[in-house]
């Protein structure tokens, strides 16, 4: 009898122990789980990870006219985001006027095309950290009489334009003191606009810069003699999911150490402007 008792109390004690085991994982997992938040909780039940960009952002996140396919540093990194997620990844096509709508309505979780960290953008929604950097480029004719260097671009009867919903738009607006501002509205692009001669110059970033320079010969771009307006470039949620903002940092911290924002931002040209810390 002591003998199978024995036995008995240590295959119970064994129980115990296991039990304990289970009880401590499942202490540990379950924070986990609930600090996923509602926004990783939907992509994991789903199984796809809605990401809006702007599909005439060369560079970034760009739809070529010739073969319809996306292309650029988002389109890369958002598919990269998606497989550390486990999900595919659904490409919504924005904008930066209706950004803040798309995010706020929930047509997507995650905007993912180098979106500039304005006052104006950060009252209405939530940003991760940067992982780009761009000045303001002026963009003007190689023929152009009016613009020769960057001091020509605010001087009376120039005409400056600026693409709607840009970071280009608040900044121009507050630093022009002579220039006339234009703001081209889709479907308009500032390019042709150039082209017709209806303004003398567009403002510009450097990854759309890139665009002209690219593929234009008649485009020449115009430098700013030191650094004009320096902003950071991040990706943007709708607010009140903290859990889903501090996955993306970590995220963003990861890629900019293991080396795919490097690779990606090499691949698309924009590696003078990625931000590695």
């Amino acid at each position: 009898m002591n003998g199978w008792g024995g036995l008995r109390r240590r295959a119970l004690c064994r129980v115990f122990a296991l039990g304990a085991v289970v009880a401590v994982l499942a202490a540990v997992v379950a924070p986990q789980r609930a600090q996923a938040g509602p926004t990783q909780d939907r992509v994991a039940r789903s199984g796809a990870l809605r990401v809006c960009i702007w599909p005439s952002y060369y560079g970034v996140t760009f739809r070529s006219p010739r073969t319809q396919q996306l292309v650029g540093i988002d389109i890369d990194l958002s598919q990269a985001l998606g497989r550390d997620l486990g999900a595919r990844v659904q490409h919504v096509d924005s904008s930066f006027p209706q950004l803040a709508d798309d995010l706020l309505q929930d047509r997507c979780d995650v905007a993912m095309f180098a979106v500039g960290v304005l006052p104006q953008r950060q009252d209405k929604l939530w940003f991760t950290r940067p992982y780009l950097q761009s000045d303001i480029y002026g963009v003007t004719t190689r023929s152009s009489r009016v613009i020769k260097t960057w001091d020509d671009i605010d001087r009376p009867g120039v005409q400056v334009a600026v693409q709607a919903g840009t970071f280009m738009e608040p900044v121009m607006a507050a630093r022009l003191r002579h220039a006339r501002m234009v703001v081209i509205q889709p479907p308009q692009q500032r390019e042709q606009e150039l082209e017709a001669g209806r303004v003398d110059v567009f403002m510009t970033d450097y990854p759309y810069s890139r665009r002209l320079l690219d593929n234009a010969d008649w485009a020449r771009l115009v430098a700013p003699p030191q650094p004009f307006h320096v902003l950071p470039y991040a990706y943007a949620i709708k607010p009140g999911d903290e859990a889903w903002l501090a996955t993306l940092n970590r995220f963003v911290a990861s890629i900019q150490q293991d080396g795919r924002l490097a690779a990606a931002a090499r691949r698309h040209g924009l590696t003078d402007i990625v931000v590695l810390k």
